[in-house]
């Protein structure tokens, strides 16, 4: 009971929408503004991207030039272009479309990163196909169970299953695209490299039908689950062979973090109690081994002793993540220990030395991360806290004034003395600019509280989509948790329910609708609901402000109303 209690409202508490105003003019900072001016800071650094690093996976700001880091993909491209769309950019998501379509090539003799290539490219393209309608693309009649960007997807995401051919289901960290793992290959791997794939894969599984992607991340993450120690924590990096710890601390920042995000994430996309159950045990011993006044250190995973006083930058997540389990309370108290760190520096060091209060050897630099101003955009949604536009306020004046060169921005690498590194890293377009813009952007479509939907009609049946309710990613890919519920799984269904859908129509009067493109929320670029008309006789728009409350908000709602939010078909009473 205590379970459902609290599965049930957190679709609602990711797609929480306060009334607007609040502590943001009280305190005089002008949103707007910084919201145009996180705008501006994109398109300094993806223009130069453009026309200097692509089709390298990277930009190099200070050179002018470009370099393959993990798999050459183009991956700053794929990583940037749902915040095109985030941003209005309907043009330009359009035409990126195109040029991915005929340049990206999985067939390649290179070694690349199992975790990395997920989150980034997998998460990339399922997140751009299941927008694509959105950015007025004409898509395919069986949209969203197929399309160009889904096949990629699949296609990057296939070249990733023999990582996961091991005794144990917990797959290799690197994988060639063209031969499967190399045979001198290391079997040791991160946690998080082991536990950081079932938003992709299981939305994979959905919408393409077939099983061995969401099968193949259940397992990876069971195996985690066993070989956590006595005293429920999971160390750093463990042997997939032979399930034995290498690295023993147990944390919850580099090496570990999205394993304990994509529990919660998976429980919400999936409405999975088993996933939430194992992240609420971790949690409770993360709470008695590892958190002190509200900071969270590193144990011994078998002794809960403490092995490393410091924090990391990655940890920053953490609060965002509390907040999507409801503990908005303790997640401030965390959030802002950890904004005392960026103001000591101007960002967040990789290394912060808890006791000595001071950044740690050879740990000085901040590559532009996105966690906490993740964590800020999650807890503003839920507080309208003043505080948390601060943080973006500073974030923002503080890249602009040290990373922000001729050709883009550059990771810092000591923030000490403000000495910056040859490199701008994708997760920059895709994470750091994104939830800044966010942050200082309420209305954006993203954020829809459920009243604003659209209804298209599939194969399979009708399907409720773009409702709001996103579940980010690991790289700030959004995925649309309805459009799991518009394939079946079965292909020989696809039939049965259009014998069904004819004979229901054709016994009923139903009136039919057209799609109408919603009122433009914004301008400019900064239109939040673009649609064109090429996709109008896929569906109908509906606004179902006209009832007592959306169906996506918190308020109780019957049995049938709530699945049919996630896209299931009722005929009659069955």
């Amino acid at each position: 009971a205590a379970m459902q209690r609290l599965l049930g409202p957190l679709l609602c508490l990711c797609a929480l929408r306060l009334p607007a105003g609040g502590g943001a003019a009280a305190r005089g900072l002008d949103v707007a503004s910084y919201r145009e001016r996180v705008r501006a800071m994109f398109y300094h650094a993806y223009e130069h991207y453009l026309e200097s690093a692509f089709p390298y996976d990277e930009l190099r700001p200070l050179t002018c030039d470009g370099q393959d880091t993990w798999g050459s993909f183009s991956l700053t491209l794929i990583d940037a272009l749902d915040t095109l769309l985030i941003l209005g950019n309907v043009s330009e998501f359009q035409r990126v479309v195109s040029v991915l379509q005929e340049g990206v090539d999985f067939d390649i003799d290179v070694n690349a990163s199992v975790f990395e290539t997920n989150i980034r490219v997998v998460g990339g393209l399922l997140s751009a196909h299941l927008l694509s309608r959105k950015a007025g693309l004409e898509v395919e009649a069986g949209w969203p169970c197929s399309g160009p960007l889904l096949r990629m997807a699949e296609e990057a995401a296939r070249k990733l299953l023999p990582a996961f051919q091991t005794p144990t289901g917990m797959p290799y960290g690197t994988v060639n695209l063209l031969h499967g793992v190399n045979p001198g290959e290391t079997p040791v791997t991160c946690t998080a490299g082991i536990g950081t794939f079932i938003v992709e894969f299981a939305t994979l599984s959905h919408l393409t039908g077939d099983p061995v992607f969401e099968d193949v991340a259940r397992k990876a993450l069971k195996a985690l689950w066993k070989n956590r120690s006595d005293i429920g924590l999971v160390g750093n990096h463990i042997d997939v062979v032979t399930a034995k710890w290498v690295a023993q601390d147990a944390g919850i920042g580099a090496g570990v973090d999205s394993y304990f995000e994509y529990l919660v994430k998976g429980a919400i996309l999936l409405q999975d109690k088993e996933l939430m159950s194992m992240f609420l045990e971790y949690n409770k011993a993360i709470k008695n081994y590892t958190k002190f006044d509200d900071w969270y250190l590193w144990v011994q995973m078998y002794k809960g002793t403490v092995s490393m006083p410091v924090f990391q930058s990655l940890e920053a997540y953490w609060p965002g993540l509390q907040s999507l389990i409801g503990d908005v309370d303790n997640a401030m108290r965390t959030f802002l220990n950890y904004y005392t760190v960026w103001k000591q520096f101007g960002g967040l060091p990789e290394f912060y030395n808890i006791p000595q209060g001071y950044t740690v050897d050879k740990r000085e630099g901040y590559p532009l991360r996105p966690e906490l101003i993740e964590s800020a955009m999650y807890l503003y949604r839920a507080t309208r806290d003043p505080t948390l536009l601060e943080l973006g306020r500073d974030a923002v004046e503080s890249i602009e004034k040290i990373s922000k060169v001729d050709c883009g921005f550059a990771t810092i690498k000591d923030l000490r003395d403000h000495r910056l590194d040859n490199r701008m890293e994708s997760f920059f377009l895709a994470e750091t600019i994104k939830y800044l813009y966010l942050l200082f952007d309420p209305d954006n479509f993203i954020h829809n509280d459920g009243s604003d939907f659209d209804v298209v009609v599939t194969p399979f049946g009708e399907c409720v989509l773009s409702a709001g309710g996103y579940i980010f990613n690991t790289e700030a890919h959004p995925i649309d948790p309805a459009a799991l519920h518009c394939c079946r799984r079965r292909k020989h269904e696809q039939w049965e329910v259009q014998d069904l859908m004819r004979e229901f129509y054709s016994r009923k009067k139903t009136k039919k609708f057209t799609l109408k493109r919603a009122p433009d929320r914004g301008e400019g670029e900064n239109a939040k609901d673009p649609q064109d008309a090429s996709s109008e006789k896929a569906g109908e728009k509906r606004n179902s402000k006209k009832s007592s409350h959306s169906l996506l908000s918190c308020p109780s709602q019957s049995f049938n109303s709530k699945l049919a939010v996630l896209g299931q078909v009722f005929l009659d009473n069955t």
